[in-house]
Protein backbone atom coordinates (compact mmCIF):
# COMPACT_ATOMS: atom_id res chain seq x y z
CA UNK A 1 0.00 0.00 0.00
CA UNK A 2 1.52 3.36 -0.99
CA UNK A 3 2.18 5.75 1.86
CA UNK A 4 0.64 9.17 2.36
CA UNK A 5 2.82 11.80 0.72
CA UNK A 6 3.79 15.23 1.98
CA UNK A 7 1.84 16.72 -0.89
CA UNK A 8 -1.32 14.91 0.18
CA UNK A 9 -0.88 16.12 3.75
CA UNK A 10 -0.29 19.67 2.49
CA UNK A 11 -3.44 19.41 0.38
CA UNK A 12 -5.48 18.19 3.37
CA UNK A 13 -4.03 20.99 5.49
CA UNK A 14 -5.05 23.58 2.88
CA UNK A 15 -8.58 22.16 2.77
CA UNK A 16 -8.76 22.33 6.58
CA UNK A 17 -7.20 25.81 6.51
CA UNK A 18 -4.25 24.66 8.64
CA UNK A 19 -0.79 26.11 8.30
CA UNK A 20 1.81 23.38 8.73
CA UNK A 21 5.58 23.64 8.91
CA UNK A 22 7.65 21.40 6.58
CA UNK A 23 8.68 19.10 9.44
CA UNK A 24 5.02 18.75 10.47
CA UNK A 25 4.14 17.56 6.96
CA UNK A 26 6.53 14.62 7.32
CA UNK A 27 5.37 13.89 10.87
CA UNK A 28 1.66 13.90 9.97
CA UNK A 29 2.25 11.90 6.79
CA UNK A 30 3.67 9.09 8.92
CA UNK A 31 0.84 9.33 11.44
CA UNK A 32 -1.87 9.31 8.78
CA UNK A 33 -0.22 6.34 7.11
CA UNK A 34 -0.27 4.47 10.45
CA UNK A 35 -3.95 5.32 10.97
CA UNK A 36 -4.92 4.15 7.49
CA UNK A 37 -2.98 0.94 8.05
CA UNK A 38 -4.77 0.29 11.35
CA UNK A 39 -8.17 0.85 9.75
CA UNK A 40 -7.23 -1.54 6.94
CA UNK A 41 -6.28 -4.22 9.50
CA UNK A 42 -9.63 -3.82 11.28
CA UNK A 43 -11.42 -4.13 7.93
CA UNK A 44 -9.63 -7.43 7.31
CA UNK A 45 -10.74 -8.84 10.69
CA UNK A 46 -14.39 -7.79 10.44
CA UNK A 47 -16.34 -10.56 8.77
CA UNK A 48 -19.93 -11.13 7.68
CA UNK A 49 -20.80 -13.01 10.89
CA UNK A 50 -19.77 -10.03 13.09
CA UNK A 51 -22.62 -7.52 13.38
CA UNK A 52 -21.71 -3.82 13.41
CA UNK A 53 -21.98 -2.30 16.88
CA UNK A 54 -21.56 1.11 18.43
CA UNK A 55 -20.70 -0.25 21.88
CA UNK A 56 -19.30 -3.59 23.05
CA UNK A 57 -21.89 -3.98 25.82
CA UNK A 58 -25.68 -3.80 25.53
CA UNK A 59 -26.96 -0.47 26.82
CA UNK A 60 -30.36 0.46 28.19
CA UNK A 61 -31.79 3.88 28.89
CA UNK A 62 -31.41 4.64 32.59
CA UNK A 63 -33.14 8.02 32.66
CA UNK A 64 -36.13 8.53 34.88
CA UNK A 65 -39.56 9.24 33.48
CA UNK A 66 -40.59 12.88 33.18
CA UNK A 67 -42.98 14.01 35.87
CA UNK A 68 -44.40 17.40 36.79
CA UNK A 69 -43.02 18.69 40.09
CA UNK A 70 -43.36 22.00 41.91
CA UNK A 71 -40.90 24.65 40.74
CA UNK A 72 -40.23 28.37 40.98
CA UNK A 73 -42.69 30.91 39.67
CA UNK A 74 -41.32 33.35 37.06
CA UNK A 75 -41.23 36.07 39.73
CA UNK A 76 -39.21 33.87 42.11
CA UNK A 77 -36.79 32.82 39.39
CA UNK A 78 -36.20 36.44 38.32
CA UNK A 79 -36.05 37.87 41.84
CA UNK A 80 -32.22 37.90 41.91
CA UNK A 81 -31.70 38.96 38.30
CA UNK A 82 -29.89 42.27 37.82
CA UNK A 83 -32.16 43.02 34.84
CA UNK A 84 -35.34 41.49 33.45
CA UNK A 85 -37.77 42.15 30.64
CA UNK A 86 -41.09 40.46 29.78
CA UNK A 87 -40.57 37.76 32.45
CA UNK A 88 -37.12 36.89 31.04
CA UNK A 89 -33.54 37.49 32.09
CA UNK A 90 -32.15 40.52 30.26
CA UNK A 91 -28.51 40.15 29.28
CA UNK A 92 -26.10 42.45 27.45
CA UNK A 93 -26.22 42.38 23.66
CA UNK A 94 -23.42 40.36 22.06
CA UNK A 95 -21.85 40.20 18.61
CA UNK A 96 -23.64 43.34 17.47
CA UNK A 97 -26.88 41.45 16.82
CA UNK A 98 -30.07 43.35 16.07
CA UNK A 99 -32.79 43.28 18.70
Amino acid sequence: MPGITREEVAHLARLARLELKPEELDHFAGQLDDIIGAVARVSEVADQDVPPTSHPLPLTNVMRADEVRPSLTPEQALSGAPAQEQQRFKVPQILGEEQ
